[in-house]
């Protein structure tokens, strides 16, 4: 089973003295890697080249096809393996000086597993933008990616899992937390920085305006208001843009909203009405959507691969493909999520905890699913944990509730990671609870798991019986997917301020 190999290791990743087991004398052995550390850079190194030689074919096809898509396609690829040339360096940079003051939550394991997984999700999301194409691009850089993915599912099996905590505390703040910054979330105090406002009455009108003047690698957290309103534009905060934080007025006030589609040429990836990239991000009381419409297929209300990110009360409204978890650990908080197909997917870690997620009305005879997550490799820490949320039909799928088929999720990968646990389960859901991707694929090997759910929906008697579907009946086996274990987040969360539980709250 899943919960098992992150069972199997009971140790931290810390560090030996240099010249402990096997690593040179430039090299900190850290305990996790069960290879010689300068044996680990070297093959991380040897990624970086492949992905450089690919980084080279694509800049210098450019523009180049005259087609829209393809156009998209590439520009996709080049920022998704620039995201996995910066993974890959921490990962290097990382092993080499595991108490360095870049790495994300100083517990090494998981930061290594969780880069290594969101540089192997990065090529396959650029490959995916050519579906439907014949572009001579995909052909050319292909077997680069495909090397590529090779060698770094080979890093990730060579870091060991582990399943136990640093000893921190809820309440408690990990080193690499300022001072300052500790009083002033502990005073529930936030410090704006600059405010967004349509009226006029703020810095700026824009949303990305403001995001395109805050610092770069900034270390705090850097605040911007954003006054309630409608905001039309759509917003990516790259990978420089560290430690943002958007305050609105509330999810019901202020609203971020576009409505690219891949209907309309862009791919998945880039329909996004809001993007984030840069690590340490937090959002509270807003909303993001997409408005396309069922009609306009894949069409994305928000995007992130932003690591340690956060969204307190925050709505995410679409209908296919509403919110793209695609790499890192995420955490969701009292946010409202509504859509039809695979309306929460991507290769996230990402846990949601007292959330309402609601299926909408799509499009005739189209059933609808919750979750499609897209674990590759069965080392990769990745997967969805859906703690205390109501699972429910939104208000214009009520009428219809008896005749639209709605499932807990289906495997978009091969080893899809999703447990549902200690939720409201409504009867807008099938009996059967999950729905197949395509035949037989992934069935063996999925994880998808239940623990102590309720309501009309939540009835195991007719559930499907994979031999990748568990009902969990312990505790011990549900907690690998509470918040102190699936995200590690007894050592980050406290220092956002958003209130969390951190186990199984029983």
């Amino acid at each position: 089973m899943a919960f098992l190999f992150l069972m199997l290791v009971f140790r931290f990743c810390t560090p030996l003295a240099s010249g402990a087991g096997v690593a040179s004398p430039d090299f900190v052995q850290p305990e996790c890697l069960k290879v010689a550390a300068s044996e680990f850079v070297g093959s991380v190194r040897g990624v970086l080249d492949v992905l450089q030689k690919v980084i080279s074919i694509l800049s210098k096809l450019g523009n180049s096809f005259g087609d829209f898509r393809v156009s998209n396609a590439i520009s996709d690829c080049l920022d998704l393996l620039d995201l996995s040339s910066d993974e890959l360096s921490w990962t290097a940079s990382a092993t080499q000086n595991p108490s360095g003051k870049h790495n994300s939550t100083g517990k090494l394991s998981s930061d290594l597993r969780t880069w290594l997984s969101a540089a192997l999700a990065n090529p396959e999301t650029c490959m995916e933008g050519f579906e439907g194409s014949n572009s001579i691009a995909k052909t050319l850089i292909s077997a680069g990616l495909s090397q590529m993915t090779t060698m770094v599912k080979q890093l990730l099996s060579q870091v060991h899992p582990t399943a136990d905590n640093l000893p921190t505390k809820k309440g408690q703040f990990p080193s690499w937390v300022k001072p300052g910054d500790r009083k002033l979330l502990q005073a529930n105090v936030v410090a704006v920085d600059v405010v967004v406002a349509a009226d006029g009455t703020g810095n700026f009108t824009k949303v990305m305006d403001a995001v395109l003047a805050a610092p770069d690698y900034s270390m705090k957290r850097y605040v911007i208001y954003i006054k309630r309103g409608v905001y039309k534009e759509n917003v990516e905060i790259k990978k420089k843009k560290w430690n943002l934080m958007m305050i609105g007025d509330g999810m019901d006030a202020t609203v971020i909203s576009g409505n690219l589609n891949v209907v309309d040429g862009w791919t998945t990836f880039r329909s996004a009405t809001f993007a984030v990239s840069g690590r340490g991000f937090i959002a509270r009381d807003l909303s993001f959507e997409n408005t396309a419409g069922p009609e306009k297929h894949q069409a994305v209300a928000l995007r992130s691969d932003s690591d340690l990110s956060v969204f307190y009360r925050c709505g995410f409204f679409g209908y296919q493909d509403t919110l793209y978890t695609h790499t890192m650990r995420q955490f969701y908080r009292e946010c409202k999520i509504s859509g039809t197909v695979d309306f929460i997917f991507g290769d996230a870690t990402a846990l949601f905890q007292n959330c309402k997620i609601l299926a909408r009305k799509g499009l005739p005879n189209q059933k609808n699913t919750i979750t499609a997550q897209g674990r590759k490799d069965p080392n990769e820490p990745t997967g969805f944990s859906i703690q205390f949320c109501n699972i429910t039909a939104d208000s214009d799928l009520l009428p219809s509730v008896n005749t639209t088929q709605t499932y807990l999720g289906r495997p978009w990968k091969e080893f899809s990671r999703t447990v549902i646990m200690q939720s409201y389960l409504s009867n807008v859901l099938r009996p059967e609870g999950w729905l197949e991707w395509n035949g037989p694929f992934a069935l063996d090997t999925l994880y998808y798991a239940e623990y102590m759910n309720y309501g009309p929906g939540a009835g195991l008697a007719n559930r499907i019986k994979w031999p990748g579907y568990h009902v969990l009946n312990s505790s011990s086996e549900a907690n690998n997917f509470t918040v102190a274990q699936f995200i590690e987040g007894n050592l980050w969360l406290p220092s956002t301020g958003v209130t969390f539980t951190a186990g199984l709250g029983i």
